[in-house]
């Protein structure tokens, strides 16, 4: 049986634009970030499936310093690190474009909110984002 680099095929799909992720072949749930093997049943089979890249801003903080995107900030990118509830299923801990404090409160009083991938192009690969829709 030949070993999948599992970490290679999903930067390739960022770079494509396409989110991958694995499905258990028991249970149906789905990993993301992709895993070999389910964390909800343990079961060792998973395939690839790819994810719509919606989802739902269920909670925010801002950053501090020490996690500071410079990626973003030397573009004037407003951004807060957020608990995004893909489409699909699964909850990832994500950066989030386009909350500016001035809004913040707004946008808390009306939790969840959707939100959609955006993909960022870096130096050396691409990493993946998640934008308000509104």
């Amino acid at each position: 049986m030949e070993l999948e680099h599992i970490v290679e095929k999903f930067w390739k799909g960022l770079d494509e634009g396409v989110i991958y992720a694995r499905k258990c072949k028991e249970c149906g749930e789905i990993e993301f970030p992709p895993h070999i093997a389910c964390n909800s049943c343990g079961y060792h089979e998973t395939e690839w499936t790819t994810l719509c890249g919606k989802g739902m801003l269920k909670s925010f903080v801002f950053t501090g310093p020490m996690n500071a995107r410079l990626e973003l900030e030397e573009k004037g990118e407003h951004y807060v690190c957020g608990e995004v509830q893909l489409e699909e299923g699964p909850s990832v801990n994500a950066i989030v474009v386009g909350v500016k404090k001035k809004k913040a409160k707004e946008i808390e009083g009306r939790l969840p909110v959707p939100v959609h991938a955006k993909f960022y192009p870096m130096d050396r690969y691409t990493t993946l984002y998640f934008e308000l829709d509104d």
